[in-house]
Parts: structure tokens; sequence; C-alpha cells
């Protein structure tokens, strides 16, 4: 364990230091680049690449090479540049279902020192229309199904494979490029790059966070160059082959598989739509080797498990890994017996936290029933009494708070809810009631913010109760998990 004060006496076996009460990783530290101007994307291209294929979309087998994908992160943001206009700091908004051009967008985008956001695709036209007043991106990239849902005056690159009829279906909106056609031209050789600071913002996703309404998650380059520096540093990661089963405009899927995924070099078969038989005739078709789930879909995997091996070969498959909820050691052992060549690995970790909290990174590690694992490389822990404000020890449960490199500062236009939720040193406070074992083992024990998790997607009651009160028939209402 690395530890940074020298004179700190930490228990080598939890992790636990007395004298500020507080959990260090037992990782290996995080290797961070030292230049302060440094974008993102920069950051993962000049990472060794290890891979030949980067993506594979599953429904139509169509491949995007490593050096492809480079070579249209350059074309695309160059047209961004030049023909758009799109500059440092500008908003660029994506609503498109699962597709392996996203990871194209994100790269170029971050390039330019401008920053990402996504909308859910399953989200109302209202929905959307209040995220992009409270975001105002200056470009939209979406397909001309979903265009609809954008309000008329909005520019709009279609990402849609097929040409037929795409511009016409729009519905008004001003589309002022095609991502296919912005892929195929050379660059210009002009564009001179802004410079980009770790601490400017490259994202911006909405998340619930520890209560209330939607927000932005403010992500630096820095936050997301740890997390990258963390995903390569997990060895066990490389060379696999992935299905992507969750949502990209998620902070799971945009991180691990637009990000984390091209950094080590590993292959990514990307379902546009999640569906248990499509994931299993991906994993049978690609050769997919991990596969990434929330607990419901690792339970339906369990009870459909003879049905599934009859019908796929899902030999190639080794790992399973596993976020959202904590698995029970019943779950755990059902699975561990209908697949027994499969390992299961947990995770937890927020959006505000991109991708670090806690996590088994091994069989052994795994064997810890009940515990999501250890604390995360870079990361640091303190569990706190919700009630009297008293930092906690080992094996005592209270609030869990995180901090390091990976933790957001705070939410978009949002001061009141940053304060609630990240200290003045930097603590994130999660909402989630926890505590750190002898061995420096993560435990989930309860949430203590009033948010529902349902199918791994957050939904906050104060909108749900909003919703409610807005029918003429309904005086009031109070939604609680």
């Amino acid at each position: 364990m690395a530890y940074p004060e020298r004179d700190l006496i930490v228990d080598p076996r939890s992790g636990f230091c007395k004298s500020n009460s507080t959990f260090y990783s037992k990782r290996n530290p995080l290797c961070l680049p030292p230049n302060p101007s440094l974008d993102v994307t920069t950051f993962i291209s000049s990472q060794p690449q290890r891979g030949t294929t980067a993506f594979i979309d599953a429904s139509t087998g169509h491949r995007l090479t490593f050096s492809d994908l480079w070579r249209v992160v350059d074309r695309v943001a160059d047209c961004l540049y030049h023909e758009v206009g799109i500059r440092r700091g500008d908003v660029v908004l994506i609503l498109s279902p699962n597709s392996i051009y996203i990871p194209v967008v994100c790269l170029s985008v971050m390039s330019l020192g401008a920053v990402v956001t996504t909308a859910n695709t399953l989200n109302t036209s209202g929905e959307i229309s209040k995220q992009i007043a409270q975001s105002n991106p200056t470009l939209v990239f979406t397909t001309s199904q979903l265009a609809p849902k954008l309000a008329a005056a909005i520019s709009v690159v279609l990402t849609d494979e097929e040409d037929e009829k795409r511009v016409e279906l729009t519905s008004g909106v001003r589309v002022v490029g095609i991502l296919s056609e912005m892929m195929k031209k050379e660059t210009s050789g002009q564009r001179v790059r802004d410079r980009v600071n770790q601490d400017d913002t490259a994202m911006m996703l909405y998340s619930s966070g520890t209560t209330g309404t939607s927000k932005g998650v403010i992500s630096s380059h820095g936050n997301l160059t740890a997390y990258v520096a963390k995903y390569i540093d997990d060895k066990w990661k490389r060379d696999e082959i992935f299905v992507c089963t969750v949502p990209m405009f998620h902070s799971f899927g945009l991180l691990a598989f637009a990000m984390g995924s091209v950094a080590s070099g590993s292959t990514v078969v990307i379902l546009r739509r999640f569906g248990l038989d499509d994931m299993m005739q991906a994993v049978e078709k690609y050769k997919a080797t991990i596969l990434s789930l929330a607990p419901p879909v690792l339970v339906a995997m369990i009870n459909g498990a003879d049905q599934l091996k009859a019908k796929y070969d899902l030999t190639s498959l080794r790992k399973v890994r596993c976020g959202g909820a904590p698995l029970s050691k019943e779950v755990t052992d059902s699975f561990l017996e209908k697949y027994p060549t499969v390992d299961i690995f947990q995770g937890y970790a927020l959006t505000e936290s991109h991708g670090s909290g806690a996590s088994t990174e091994s069989v052994e590690e795994s064997l810890k029933y009940g515990a999501v694992g250890l604390l995360s490389s870079g990361i640091e822990a303190r569990i706190v009494d919700p009630e009297t404000g008293r930092v906690m020890g080992v094996n005592q449960p209270g609030e869990l708070w995180l901090k390091g490199p990976s933790i957001s500062k705070g939410y978009f236009r949002n001061e009141e809810a940053t304060n609630e939720t990240i200290n003045l040193e930097g603590w994130l406070k999660t909402g989630d009631l926890c505590y750190i074992d002898e061995d420096g083992f993560l435990f989930v024990v309860d949430r203590l913010k009033e948010l529902i998790k349902y199918k791994g997607y957050q939904v906050p009651p104060a909108e749900l109760e909003a919703l409610l009160i807005a029918h003429p028939h309904i005086l009031d209402a109070a939604v609680i998990p």
C-alpha cells in the first residue's frame, strides 16, 4: 500500500488509520499523468494499443478497429471544429441508442475541450427539453427516429447508418451534419487545439445524486483520467471481449465502453438494446469472455440457466461483473452452481465517483460474501455516523464518504446540491449506510438516500411526486421506496 502522508500509521490489514479515522485503499497507487494540460482523449490515445478490434455492432457484425477509431475521431473533431464551430466549453448532447459510434462522438468532442452530456432515449420530449434548458447544448447527436423529441431550433448531427429519408424525418430540427459523412472526410490539417486543462469539464452526466431531481454531475478531464488510469491498472480487464449490456447514456456504460475499454485495448460487442437472448447470442457468436450486469439480469440467468445453456454455446464466458446492488451469498452460490466455469465479481461506484468506490478483483476476494470489495486505487473512505457526525472505525456502520482524484467537484449550476453532497474538504457523502471490516472490505448495509432503484435505474421520489400531483384528481402524494 502507498499512503499520501509518510507519517501515517495505517493498519495494513484493514487500511484504517486511527489518527485521522480514514480508510485507505490497499490497491496499487494510481499512476496519474503530471501534465496539468491534458485532455482525457489524448491520455487514452497515448496508451499502448494492445488490441485490434475496438467495437463490434452485435446486430450487423460491423467492426471498428482501433486504427479506424482514432482516424475517425480526428476526422469528426476536425469537422466539428471547422464546419460546426464547436469550441472549448461548448456542450454537446448525445441522444442515441447504444451504437459503436457513441465512443467516436464522445472522444471527438472531449478532444476539443467541449463537454459531453447524454440523455435517456426513453425520456419524454418534456424531460429532454428540461435537460436541454439546463445544460444549453450547442449541438445534438441523435437519430432521425429520436429527433422529433427535440426542439425545432436546435442544431443536429444525425447518427443513423441508413441513408433513406433520414433527413426528411427529423421534424424540423436544423440538420448540420451526418456523422457517417464526417467520418469519411480527410482532416484539414489546419486545426490548432485549444489548451485543455485537467480541471476543465469534460462530461456532464445526469444523476439524482443522494436525493431529489436529476442533476448534471460535473466530470473534469482529471476525474476521467483517474478513471482510465484505474481501469488500465486492472490487468484482468485487458484482452477481454465484453458485451455492452448497459445503456451508454449512463455513466457505467459510457465510462467503461467509450473510454476504459479503448485504453485497455479490449473489444466491445455493443447491443443496441438489451435482451437476454440477444446478449447470449452475442456471447456465442463473438466468443465474449465477460459480461457486466445488474443483479436482476444475473437472477434471470440463474432462473433460465438450463434453457440458456441448451440453446447457446457459452463456453467462452469466463467472468461476470455485477453492480447496482450487493449480491447475497444465496444468489452468488446459485450462479456458481449453474455456471461453474464463470467467476463472479462485484463493484460499487456512483456517477459522482466516476467508477471508483470498491470492487472485487480476484476469485479469492469474491469469496468474501456480501462485500462489494476493497476500496479502489486512489480512494480514501470515512464511515460517518449520520446522526452525530462522529467518524467511525472498523466494523462500525455509518454513512460512507469517499475522497480521491476521481470524485466530482459537484453539480452543474446547483450550488445547494453540491454543498449538501460534497463538503469543503472534497469528501463525497454517498448516502449509503456501510461498514468496512478488519480485512478492508466494504459492505453496503442499507440506503440512507430516498432514491428508489428499479432494475439498475435511479428513480427519484421527488420526480414521481411532482408527476402524480400534476394529475387533476390527486390532491397530494408521497413516494417512498
